[in-house]
């Protein structure tokens, strides 16, 4: 679910979307360790549900994968990849607190394999990759148009191959997703107000 006040991120009118609290990673390395999440409106972990969900959908993909968590909030997912075997990882954040709590914690799990960038994800997107990944998480704010922008600069700039799987997790009412011609739909699945979906590339 929404995360974050993440690049451009606005604060969330429900008040349940308040930041602060902890996170939980679910299994791996560090399964059941608990972590804070940075006090910022709007700030709040995919929950253990939809995680526990998205992670049986890719138990094949993230052992040894390389991680690009584009909007990346409490870096929950990411995390989660890393605990799971994932050989590295790359998180956004705009948001300059959640940027820090996000290093933080980080280090509390001695993630030497993972570095935080405090970026606008558009920004850091809009330049050629130096190689693709193998797993993007995509977890946009809300509302604010994003997903589109995001995936063309995904596909155009060589951050994505083949190989590579995205997951996605957007607004229900957001159908169809704007995304790229050449990506095909693995698996998907509603929870609440939030859709959340698994894509390939195939060859374009």
């Amino acid at each position: 679910m929404p995360r974050q006040s993440k690049n451009s991120r606005q604060p969330r009118s429900n008040a349940s979307h308040a930041g602060g609290g902890q996170l939980r990673i679910i299994a791996g390395q560090w399964r059941s360790r608990k972590l804070p999440i940075a006090n910022v409106p709007g700030l709040r972990p995919t929950t253990d549900r939809v995680r526990e969900t998205v992670f049986n959908w890719l138990s094949t993909i993230t052992p040894g994968a390389r991680v690009l968590d584009v909007f990346s909030g409490t870096g929950a997912l990411a995390m989660e990849a890393l605990s799971r075997g994932a050989s590295c990882a790359t998180l956004l954040e705009a948001n300059p607190i959640a940027a820090r709590t996000l290093k933080s914690n980080l280090a509390l799990l001695q993630a030497e394999q993972a570095q935080v960038i405090e970026t606008n994800s558009l920004s850091w997107l809009n330049r050629p990759a130096s190689q693709p990944f193998d797993l993007v998480f995509l977890d946009p704010p809300f509302r604010l148009d994003l997903l589109a922008p995001t995936c063309h600069l995904l596909e155009s700039n060589g951050y994505i191959n083949d190989k590579s799987h995205i997951y996605i997790e957007v607004e229900k009412e957001l159908n169809p997703l704007p995304v790229p011609d050449n990506w095909r739909l693995e698996k998907s699945k509603t929870a609440g107000q939030v859709s959340f979906s698994l894509w390939s590339r195939v060859q374009s």
